[in-house]
């Protein structure tokens, strides 16, 4: 699968599940595949993948064999989204340990912000073929 674009996002989280829809939404060449950091892709994958942060705390962007989290994701997911979405791009400018302090800042209070979910998103028919499980 290095030559996917996949997306682990918390399946419960409903910030991070707005995000997917939007991502869904907005994909117009259906570049995007998704997976909760709760299936069993990531559980196979997380060792061989070597990831440093825990897939329930951060946006996982892999691509190209990298492996991108918090600020960093959310931005390269931006930016191939396309269109005007790649003026976010801008923010790469400020440094990482800045971005991410803010990522994390939000990503620990989002269940309390935005509430969550008791299970994971189940993604309408239309969209089903483009979740790993």
């Amino acid at each position: 699968m290095p030559d996917k674009k996949i997306i682990v996002f918390d399946g419960v989280c409903i910030l991070c599940n707005s995000f997917v829809q939007f991502i869904l939404k907005k994909d117009r060449t259906k570049q995007f595949y998704f997976t909760t950091a709760q299936s069993d892709f990531v559980r196979e994958k997380i060792e061989s993948l070597q990831m440093k942060v825990n897939p329930l705390d951060s946006v996982i962007y892999l691509k190209n064999g990298k492996i991108l989290t918090e600020s960093t994701a959310v931005l390269g997911i931006l930016r191939d989204l396309g269109g005007l979405w790649k003026l976010f791009s801008i923010f790469r400018l400020i440094p990482p340990f800045i971005r991410n302090a803010m990522y994390r800042f939000c990503a620990r209070r989002r269940y309390h912000v935005f509430g969550m979910q008791e299970t994971c998103m189940v993604p309408s028919p239309d969209w089903k073929h483009r979740f790993l499980h």
